[in-house]
């Protein structure tokens, strides 16, 4: 498995990510898309929510994503009856050494699948609250820290489906970005029937990149060059959605800050050193999205915080390049170039 060094370019550690894309591709069909949101998701150090009916794919994409990483990775099957110690881990006492012993949880792994997390209890749910924010457990008073890197993919049956509970605000905030799959087109319908109408393709799966290059290239990804006005359009954004007459609940500075995040990852996978409006634009949906709550009113006259969001891109201003001609907003920094 090919590792690179501290010096490693951000073209270098580009071609890894590659790797896992035509990997996970591989399995999922038709969804480049969304292949890439979730690549993008775990090069900006953030965790993804993926909603949807059951049957399309949502935990063929989870699994896809982790078998092409050579890493810990742990599946974490929420039911009505999961206790959150299943989750974060337990002290036992230990007779013979007469002390308690910590038995770590299934959160101890650098990429977890949370299947189905909308089925378990509230309780249980926020048992994952500071290991997705702060990348720690404590438990009786003793923090372990998780490992590198740590990533939360947790896919969930829409809200009207029996059997399930709505994420707490606060547990929806730490999910960087939803993604919906959606069913596939006719053409990759029939192109999966040839895939996986024999042995699963999981099966035949391999890593393609080893977790060290991960973290190179989240390194590499906090590189990348934000500009100030780039920077206040995204404040811009999140801020409209406090203001907005349709939504009782707008996003949080935690908001701001994953697309941010998100946005430098989505200049790396273009292959650039710096950020676009277009790179905050073509995220905004779905990292702010899940985060707000329309009114009485607007659920009645069936307005979506997707719709929401788009109406508010159209009505926010965009920064204007600088120069003439530059791809560049704002200054550009020392040395940046297109790759």
């Amino acid at each position: 498995m090919t590792t690179y060094d501290d010096r490693a370019s951000l073209t270098d550690l580009t071609t890894t990510v590659e790797r896992v894309r035509r990997s996970v591709e591989g399995v999922i069909e038709g969804k480049p898309e969304v292949v890439r949101l979730s690549l993008t998701v775990l090069l900006a150090e953030g965790h993804l929510l993926i909603e949807d009916v059951p049957g399309v794919g949502k935990t063929m994409l989870a699994k896809a994503l982790a078998k092409s990483i050579d890493c810990s990775v742990r599946r974490i099957q929420f039911t009505p009856d999961l206790l959150p110690s299943d989750i974060t881990g337990v002290s036992i006492w230990d007779q013979q050494r007469r002390d308690f012993e910590f038995k770590p949880g299934a959160i101890f792994a650098q990429i977890v699948i949370g299947d189905e997390i909308n089925r378990a209890s509230p309780k249980t749910q926020s048992a994952l609250l500071e290991s997705m924010e702060e990348r720690q457990v404590t438990i009786d008073g003793q923090t372990y820290e998780l490992p590198s890197p740590f990533m939360v993919v947790a896919t969930q049956n829409p809200v009207e489906m029996e059997g399930t509970y709505p994420l707490p605000e606060a547990q929806r905030d730490r999910f960087m970005a939803r993604v919906s799959i959606g069913y596939p087109s006719p053409e990759a319908e029939l192109q999966m029937l040839d895939i996986h109408g024999g042995a699963s393709p999981l099966d035949d799966l391999q890593p393609v990149a080893h977790a060290h290059d991960i973290v190179k290239l989240v390194d590499a990804v906090r590189s990348v060059h934000v500009a100030d006005s780039v920077r206040r359009y995204a404040v811009d954004l999140v801020a409209a959605t406090r203001s907005h007459p349709d939504l009782r609940l707008g996003a949080s500075p935690r908001a701001t800050l994953h697309l941010l995040r998100a946005a430098k990852a989505s200049a790396a996978l273009s292959g650039r050193e710096y950020a676009l409006p277009d790179d905050v634009q073509a995220l905004a949906v779905q990292v702010l999205a899940h985060r707000l709550l329309p009114t009485a009113q607007a659920q009645l006259n069936r307005r979506t915080s997707e719709q929401v969001v788009l109406e508010i891109l159209q009505h926010t201003s965009v920064p204007a390049a600088s120069g003439h001609g530059s791809p560049m907003y704002g200054q550009q920094p020392p040395g940046a170039r297109r790759l």
